[in-house]
């Protein structure tokens, strides 16, 4: 009877606390506090010295190099790469097959087009 009076009252005791923490838990931060940093009015919170330039650090130009860099050198992949789109193939290879079979490809407007040079 001691055993059930003592277990029913830890029982009681650990939901309580549990219900406790879940509260305190809930107000504090799982960081441990609030994240929010007060604007300073500085670009990444850099300091510039009165009177003088900001110093750039030694990965900064590599970074930019890099950056352009390969920009420039996909843009004039891009603008090189060979054309792979059916439409041109079909075009090129429906041409051959006309000229090979003596029809002519070029449209001619008809004269009731309106078109100036309809024949």
């Amino acid at each position: 009877m001691f055993r059930q009076a003592l277990s029913t009252s830890t029982r009681s005791a650990a939901r309580a606390s549990a219900k406790q923490r879940g509260t305190v838990a809930q107000i504090r931060f799982a960081s441990g506090g609030s994240s929010y940093n007060q604007p300073t009015g500085y670009l990444f919170g850099e300091k510039v010295p009165k009177g003088g330039k900001r110093q750039k650090e030694d990965w900064e130009n590599m970074y930019y190099i890099g950056l352009f860099g390969g920009m420039a050198f996909a843009g004039i992949v891009l603008m090189y790469k060979p054309d792979t789109s059916i439409q041109s193939w079909a075009m090129v290879e429906a041409r051959k097959r006309l000229e090979a079979s003596g029809d002519v490809w070029q449209y001619k407007p008809s004269p009731n087009s309106g078109h100036p040079n309809g024949v």
